[in-house]
């Protein structure tokens, strides 16, 4: 297999971000989702005009994983006033690690985590926090077994429905 190469999305990929983020959100919650529901989250979260924001947002910070120039998998990462929740500027929050199903178990998610812990490292936060749906346990394992633990919850809307993430969070110093 050839190898995986990680590089910093700019504003020229928006189209690139819009499908990988589309397909990967689809992927990863529509079985347990109604229809209804995932489209009003994808038109609100994936327009153009929202993405366009957070490309162009000098706190917010994307990368993609190519294979053969096909993107794979991606990684929003924030930092201070731009974090969903924790507005922290000792901290980094890794918004989304998404991997194509197909490539689910193919290290693409560890390649994504340990960029996001490279930068955390070269900005010098004090931890690292993120938020996962509590019916993931895929994505809640794979990030206790990178050292995060539990340390809070908040709501997640996705649609008109009212969902609970499990807030986790590592300590860097």
């Amino acid at each position: 297999m050839e190898k995986m190469e990680i590089r910093r999305v700019s504003i020229t990929d928006i189209e690139k971000v819009k499908r990988i983020g589309e397909r990967t959100f689809l992927e990863t919650f529509s079985s347990g989702n109604s229809k209804e529901n995932m489209n009003a989250y994808l038109e609100k979260e994936f327009s153009m005009e929202t993405l366009k924001g957070e490309l162009l947002d000098e706190n917010s910070e994307f990368y993609f994983v190519e294979l053969e120039s096909q993107v794979v998998g991606y990684l929003k990462i924030n930092f201070g006033k731009s974090q969903t929740e924790i507005k922290d500027d000792n901290a980094l929050e890794i918004e989304r690690i998404y991997v194509l199903r197909t490539f689910y178990g193919k290290g693409v998610g560890q390649l994504l985590f340990g960029k996001a812990m490279e930068i955390a490292k070269d900005r010098d936060v004090e931890y690292v926090w993120l938020g996962v749906w509590e019916h993931n346990p895929r994505a809640i394992r794979f990030y206790q077994k990178n050292g995060f633990s539990a340390f809070g919850k908040h709501i997640f809307k996705l649609g008109n429905d009212d969902q609970t993430d499990v807030l986790m969070k590592l300590e860097l110093n």
